[in-house]
């Protein structure tokens, strides 16, 4: 049996009728029709996850992955590989205003998220640490860092496996926690190569429609990353999701995946960050449209490709910032957002409610 049937089985498209609730009662809150513009459109979504006219969602969670990859040796990246591990310890490290000093946990901390770090494979020794959640091993023995993608499979199915199921145990122990927005984050340098190559396949396009510079690359460097991507595409001809994520994927896209899908089982909103998360949702949509109704998408980001996975997948941007740090923080600053059109829904008065002439 495929060993994701379970979670799959259990993701069930939004609440239609609580979306037609949501969208009449948005026709008769104290406003013109339409004046709230887009954010009418994500409170009829919101309420469609939920299943209520009125949500009210509380926590969120940002589940940060890491996670090497051998193309990174590859002279894809402006950075070295050894940056993922520190920016691993960075994510744990304590600091005079809160836990973490990266990006995304300054951004966490001021709009009240929680941060939870996954060592997805990580090509470094990292110390215990409470805040630190380890991948689920595959046979006692999880590898640091995927294969070069473009001489071999960059993970086997087994490895691709189980990382899914270790992103949806982290993603199911958030919602526990208490959050009902999740959003997947990533850290592993070298890996919006594989994000291209993931996206190139699946949308049967050519590597330079998707592949940008990522790191911030020089053009000598990204024409040398578009012709890794495009030999590796050419090196196999896979396009079952699945197997498509373990030639050319990750393990922290992998842990994303699963991530996604268990929000979306457990009706919960999956806020989608940037590239490399596209290329998760693309995976995921791919095995399950309907995990589509759960996808919530922040930023644009500035990263080649991103456009086109969001066009895909049907879905607008909150916003577009030029962002293409990736950690979860653009998906971090949807929050409020999210939480606004909500609040619309939840709180606003009818003209009836509140004695206005319709």
């Amino acid at each position: 049996m495929n060993p994701l049937y379970p979670l799959l089985s259990r993701i069930v498209p939004a609440d239609r009728a609580a979306m037609a609730r949501a969208q009449a009662r948005q026709a008769q809150l104290t406003k013109p029709a339409g004046a709230l513009g887009d954010l009418e459109t994500l409170s009829v979504r919101l309420a469609g996850v939920f299943g209520s006219e009125q949500p009210a969602p509380q926590g969120a969670a940002v589940l940060v992955a890491a996670g090497d990859h051998g193309v990174a040796q590859d002279s894809v990246s402006a950075y070295p590989p050894e940056v993922t591990p520190a920016m691993v310890m960075n994510f744990l490290t304590e600091t005079r205003a809160g836990p973490g000093g990266a990006a995304v946990n300054v951004l966490a901390r001021t709009l009240g998220a929680r941060v939870y770090v996954m060592d997805a494979g990580v090509d470094a020794e990292l110390p215990t640490h409470p805040a630190l959640h380890r991948a689920a091993l595959y046979q006692g023995e999880q590898r640091r860092g995927t294969r070069n993608l473009r001489f071999e499979a960059a993970m086997s199915p087994e490895e691709t496996y189980a990382l899914i199921l270790a992103g949806a145990a982290l993603a199911r122990r958030a919602i526990e926690d208490g959050a009902d927005f999740i959003v997947p984050g990533e850290m592993g340098i070298g890996n919006t190569t594989p994000a291209a190559a993931i996206t190139a396949r699946l949308l049967g396009l050519d590597a330079a429609e998707v592949t940008g510079r990522g790191t911030g690359v020089d053009d000598e460097r990204l024409a040398h990353k578009v012709g890794v991507v495009r030999e590796a595409l050419g090196r196999s001809p896979v396009t079952d999701p699945i197997a498509v994520l373990a030639e050319f994927g990750g393990f922290e896209i992998a842990a994303m995946l699963g991530m996604m899908l268990e929000t979306a089982a457990q009706r919960r909103v999956i806020v989608l960050d940037g590239f490399v998360e596209g290329s998760a949702a693309l995976v995921g949509t791919a095995l399950c449209p309907q995990m589509g109704d759960y996808l919530f998408p922040a930023g644009h980001c500035a990263e080649r490709g991103h456009a086109v996975q969001l066009a895909h997948l049907g879905l607008k941007p909150m916003f577009d910032l030029g962002l293409r740090l990736g950690e979860g923080s653009g998906g971090v600053l949807a929050l409020p957002l999210l939480r606004a059109a909500a609040a619309t829904l939840r709180e606003m008065q009818t003209f009836e409610e509140a004695g206005v002439p319709g």
